[in-house]
């Protein structure tokens, strides 16, 4: 087992090689010129000059990349263009909103779709299979954001038992942080719950005829226990990849949730960014984004050895 995750690491490191060497170039050969966005529209062609050797334009590309690696190693992630404070400082302000929206909408997505996704291949071909497939049908139709006001008109405005937007911090107390997560995190688990659902249905659909479920029926065992202990078991290594991109997915994609509820996070963070030309920033939320992704990936493989011993060899 050791042996098998050691080499899942090892594999995962000439990943990120290449991911910041593509961020690296993609971001210093598109149009735009960062000492001018620091300098501004009056600056003089020497003030331009001074800036780019202070950040080391002028460098040839091998050297820039060496010196932003040797960087990125030592834990400086450069300073933003624009506020001139460190990135990682941004990104820390950053994290916690768009970590704690993404917890709570995989905590709610896995409590409704896994159970729906089994009960819908239990009864195949009913009406419950119908229904919940109805409902993971118009989970995808409904944009977010159209789900966002939907959800802040009837349970913020209509009803008046949740906050309309902003985050407060766990650390302020467990009430007023789920209070205005909550809102949110259903909005952005309404696309998840259909998904995890219509794949953990398509799974289970594939293992419930198999001999060793039929056996566990014939010795008796409840249907629970068939159905959770020995099925879903069984057909957990496709729900885990869906579960843990999703995952990786809420980290990066919730600049529509965070815009809705003016929640200030990665999200929001990153259009700033893009919108300014800040380098600096755009790279190592970029990097972030796909370190994420990385190691989400290299734990739903070790995962996949737990689940199916076979998978280890």
């Amino acid at each position: 087992m050791l042996a098998y995750i050691f080499r899942r690491v090892l594999a995962s490191v000439p990943v990120l090689i290449v991911v910041a060497l593509f961020v690296f170039l993609l971001l210093r050969l598109t149009p735009g010129d960062p000492a001018a966005i620091i300098a501004g529209d009056m600056a003089t062609p020497e003030q331009l000059a001074q800036i780019r050797q202070s950040l080391g334009l002028n460098e040839p590309l091998v050297t820039q990349f060496i010196t932003w690696s040797g960087q990125l190693l030592s834990g400086d992630f450069g300073r933003s263009l624009i506020s001139r404070t460190p990135v990682l400082t941004l990104i820390g302000q950053r994290l916690e909103p768009t970590l704690s929206l993404a917890l709570v909408t995989m905590a709610i997505t896995l409590l409704l779709s896994i159970p729906m996704g089994v009960l819908a291949a239990w009864r195949h071909g009913t009406l419950t299979d119908n229904v919940i497939m109805a409902i993971s049908v118009l989970g995808f139709s409904i944009p977010v954001f159209v789900t966002g006001y939907i959800f802040i008109q009837i349970f913020a405005i209509d009803l008046k038992l949740l906050p309309v937007q902003g985050f407060k911090s766990i650390f302020d107390g467990v009430g007023p942080f789920l209070a205005r997560i909550i809102l949110p995190a259903f909005t952005l688990a309404t696309i998840y719950i259909a998904l995890i659902a219509r794949m953990t249905r398509a799974a289970m659909l594939d293992v419930l005829d198999e001999d060793y479920v039929r056996t566990a029926r014939a010795k008796g065992l409840s249907e629970r226990i068939v159905l959770f202990r020995h099925a879903l078991r069984n057909a957990a290594v496709p729900i885990l990849t869906v579960v843990g991109t999703g995952f990786a997915l809420m980290i990066s994609g919730v600049v529509v949730t965070e815009s809705v509820f003016n929640i200030p996070g990665l999200g929001r963070l990153t259009v700033d960014a893009i919108l300014a030309r800040d380098y600096p920033v755009i790279q190592a939320l970029i990097l972030l984004t796909s370190g994420i992704y990385v190691v989400i990936n290299l734990l739903i493989d070790i995962s996949y050895a737990f689940m199916d011993p076979r998978i280890r060899y």
